[in-house]
């Protein structure tokens, strides 16, 4: 079990300098929401896009307080399972982790609309240019995922099973790289290779892709991936909240992809 034998040699805390400690957790939100806002700055330029360096920053920001509080509501609502209304101050407290990828999805374009309501900007080809690059950080959250120890997956007899601290004396499926791997780097290769041809796809093109992929991926892999404890299975044992909120997804994948391919708008930048 090669892989058991590199979890057990990582450390979930990266830096650590008297009281101070660094997580690789923290580190993966800072590096995935960096290499996005590169890519979305680097894509802005190849479809000839009047976007800035200032811009980018700007709407990275918004985007990213706007993930940050949507993954926590959406895991406090959905995850908690009555938790958080015995215990309401809890729900600040960052450091226990509970993050929901569909509550950071929700609060994303929440806070990428205002920010391009405020600077002028197109929504849908933002939303367009924000999807390319968010597998990345999709891909180094799994990873601290797997490093922390957590969401770890049904027991495998597979040669990478993994022996996770908290999952018992049983080797497990390491469902978090197998999310790293999928909607990580598989879907960013997708939409990476797509944004490649210029002119641009029609607006919508690379969100629809993004939802449906990740919808469809998420869905997938959560037959391998234990569901959260507090939760269980839910519609009589045979589905995952994980599953549940990732229909809608692939359901508004699907609407978005046909309506780009009947409209066909253009790609642009700022609107007046």
């Amino acid at each position: 079990m090669w892989l058991n034998e590199l979890y057990h040699s990582l450390n979930p805390v990266a830096i650590s300098i008297g009281p101070l400690s660094i997580r690789w957790y923290g580190l993966a939100y800072l590096v995935g929401f960096t290499l996005a806002g590169v890519m979305l700055y680097r894509t802005a330029r190849r479809w000839k896009l009047d976007i800035t360096v200032d811009d980018t920053l700007n709407l990275l920001v918004s985007i990213a307080f706007g993930v940050i509080i949507g993954a926590r509501l959406f895991y406090v609502i959905f995850y908690g399972a009555g938790y958080y209304l015995q215990h309401p101050l809890d729900i600040f407290a960052f450091s226990q982790g509970g993050m929901s990828f569909h509550g950071g999805l929700v609060g994303a374009v929440v806070g990428g609309s205002l920010a391009c309501r405020m600077m002028h900007f197109s929504i849908p080809t933002i939303a367009d240019l924000a999807a390319i690059g968010a597998p990345l950080g999709l891909f180094f959250g799994r990873c601290a995922n797997f490093v922390n120890g957590e969401l770890w997956g049904k027991p495998t007899n597979l040669p990478w099973g993994v022996m996770f601290e908290t999952g018992g004396a049983v080797y497990r499926h390491p469902s978090q790289l197998y999310e790293a791997l999928l909607e990580g780097l598989v879907l960013f290769i997708v939409l990476y290779a797509l944004s490649r041809a210029y002119p641009p796809r029609s607006q919508g093109t690379f969100i629809g892709i993004f939802l449906l992929l990740y919808g469809v991926f998420r869905f997938l892999i959560e037959f391998v991936r234990l569901p959260d404890q507090q939760l269980g299975y839910l519609l009589g044992g045979v589905i995952t909240m994980g599953q549940l909120l990732s229909v809608p997804l692939i359901i508004l994948g699907i609407g978005v992809l046909v309506y780009a391919h009947k409209v066909g708008s253009p790609q642009v930048g700022r609107v007046r």
